[in-house]
């Protein structure tokens, strides 16, 4: 069939070749280029020439589909193809290579390679297969949200060997290392090949947790971020041979790390007490109850009814709540269950600390931070010949965690062993009391948290304070001096 050049209308124009037949229409501009119309009236754009694998016979190959392929785009398409042809390079190899590296540019994504860091390194399989079956246990009850179903899973009896392995596999701060990666990374970095990561990028990255106001994020996010990098380089994976966080130095990003000391005053826990008791549902209480058991701000903002026994005044932590995933038994004194008991009932879910209508759990702390800062300030005016007193009127910068190490600070003035002292906050048994020694300590955490309470009490209220009088505290006493 003659050469003419192809146009739009006589493309459409084509009728259905005969049956079992295909019609070839050459173009004239572009050699070798043709229009290909099936029986059933299929239109492709097809390049009739000798390829490199192909040599000793013309072979016409599909460029594409008319109409997934514009006529412009078929010629620059063929015309390219003969520049590779006349270069010894056939088009269908060097596609299958370009198709290879967008696959592979695809799997080595930071997303992707951050996706494995935290499922083989951070996790391990143990933590993976817990996940997995409270995704199943999601399905079936769709009224547990993520951390809900996690701890069910956590506390089902059944899964006590997975849980014990979770513990010895991957890092102990799942949660934390999770949460850092995917918000402050995988969000910036998400389909972008790892290789192409510069430490600029890293280095900016940094910054803006530093500017932000939290130096100490900054510093586990470094460690974290350098975590990743050098394990995909352990790899050989992925394709990256040298970190960007290679030269990086935290010091000079962030500053030196030191570990914060700061516990407040006997007058700065009591404006501190009185500002939260100003401050109202959920925040107040929330910073009250905080003061009372000591335990980690997250711990506490995710409370939920369906852990506490108020008949045996006792407080069931999920693993999936507390650091190192494992239970925490919490005792709650007189006034942690009169708290506990004022606060509003939800319809729609049963935290204690909710602006959802207890669907969801209170999150981020800053503004609330900054509205009892703001109460704090005007108490403090008032009370400035007071605070004077306590030797502290300037009441310095202060963050939420201070008040648990003030906390476990006033524990140490305590009559109680140092053991107790430890697990009440939360802490893990030291050495070989995880594996020799099972007792709960529950009826000492106890007495130690309301020798607390009393003690929190003469200082918020003004309540008298004789430990001598305590006869909860002999026992204690007695024991101490028998070791």
């Amino acid at each position: 069939m003659s050469k003419q050049v192809l146009t739009d209308r006589f493309i459409k124009s084509r009728k259905p070749a005969p049956l079992g037949k295909r019609d070839l229409y050459p173009d004239a501009l572009v050699p070798g280029m043709a229009l290909r119309v099936t029986d059933r009236g299929h239109k492709t754009f097809v390049l009739v020439a000798r390829y490199p694998l192909q040599p000793k016979h013309p072979t016409p190959r599909a460029l594409g589909d008319y109409g997934a392929l514009t006529l412009d785009q078929a010629r620059r398409k063929a015309r390219a193809w003969l520049e590779m042809i006349g270069h010894g390079i056939d088009p269908r190899v060097d596609e299958a290579r370009k198709r290879a590296e967008a696959q592979r540019r695809q799997l080595n994504s930071f997303g992707a390679v951050a996706a494995e860091f935290l499922d083989r390194h951070v996790k391990g399989s143990a933590y993976l297969e817990l996940e997995r079956r409270a995704k199943l246990l999601r399905e079936k009850e769709p009224q547990f949200d993520d951390r809900r179903a996690l701890a069910r899973i956590f506390a089902d009896p059944e899964n006590r060997e997975l849980v014990r392995r979770s513990r010895q596999e991957g890092i102990v701060k799942k949660a934390e290392a999770e949460r850092i990666i995917n918000g402050e990374f995988v969000e910036r970095w998400e389909v972008r090949p790892i290789t192409d990561i510069a430490p600029e990028e890293v280095a900016s990255a940094i910054r803006a947790i530093v500017q932000r106001g939290a130096p100490y994020q900054a510093h586990n996010a470094f460690g974290y971020i350098r975590r990743l990098f050098n394990w995909a380089i352990g790899t050989h994976e992925f394709g990256i041979e040298i970190s960007p966080v290679e030269r990086l130095q935290p010091k000079d990003l962030i500053g030196k790390r030191r570990r914060r000391q700061r516990t407040l005053s006997d007058g700065e826990l009591r404006i501190v007490w009185q500002a939260a008791g100003e401050m109202g549902y959920p925040y107040g209480p929330f910073f009250r109850l905080l003061i009372l058991n000591g335990q980690r701000e997250s711990q506490v903002a995710h409370m939920r009814r369906a852990e506490v026994d108020f008949e045996k005044r006792l407080w069931l932590a999920p693993p999936a709540n507390v650091k190192g995933d494992r239970p925490h038994e919490v005792p709650l004194t007189p006034k942690a269950v009169e708290l506990l008991v004022s606060l509003p009932e939800w319809s729609g879910g049963d935290y204690f600390f909710s602006t959802t209508n207890g669907v969801k759990p209170i999150n981020g702390f800053s503004k609330p931070k900054a509205r009892i800062d703001g109460i704090i300030a005007r108490i403090g005016a008032k009370e400035e010949g007071r605070a004077a007193a306590d030797q502290n009127n300037e009441f310095p910068g202060w963050v939420i965690h201070d008040l648990r190490r003030t906390m476990r600070t006033h524990l140490s003035a305590l009559p109680v062993e140092d053991l107790v002292r430890e697990l009440v906050i939360g802490h893990a048994k030291p050495g070989l009391h995880q594996v020799y020694d099972q007792h709960a300590y529950q009826d000492e955490k106890r007495r130690c948290l309301e020798l607390w309470e009393k003690r929190l009490l003469s200082i918020v209220e003004s309540l008298p304070w004789n430990i001598t009088d305590l006869s909860e505290v002999r026992p204690v006493l007695r024991a101490a001096s028998d070791g």
